[in-house]
């Protein structure tokens, strides 16, 4: 499936996913990737439909591990380094 759409999601929407999402960005334009929305929210306010691509924290996999949609799970949200290799694999890079 090809990924046109990115939520990057936290406990309440605000800080961590908010950064990540400004990281993902970042990294999308370090790899050539355009076209590509990046959003935010709470998990709680978040669906399996939301979005093509979810990015949280480690912490929240058990809270969306049913989901069958593409998912990477950051063990460090501020890692770019991680972030950068897990996009390069969600968009077979």
């Amino acid at each position: 499936m090809e990924i046109r759409s990115i939520m990057c999601c936290c406990g309440q929407g605000l800080g961590s996913s908010m950064i990540v999402s400004m990281n993902v960005e970042r990294a999308l334009k370090k790899l050539g990737v355009s076209g590509v929305s990046v959003s935010h929210t709470s998990l709680s306010e978040a669906n399996e439909n939301g979005a093509d691509l979810f990015v949280v924290g480690r912490d929240l996999a058990p809270q969306i591990a049913e989901w069958k949609c593409k998912k990477i799970f950051l063990e460090q949200l501020l890692d770019m380094n991680e972030l950068e290799t897990k996009l390069k694999e969600a968009f077979g890079l």
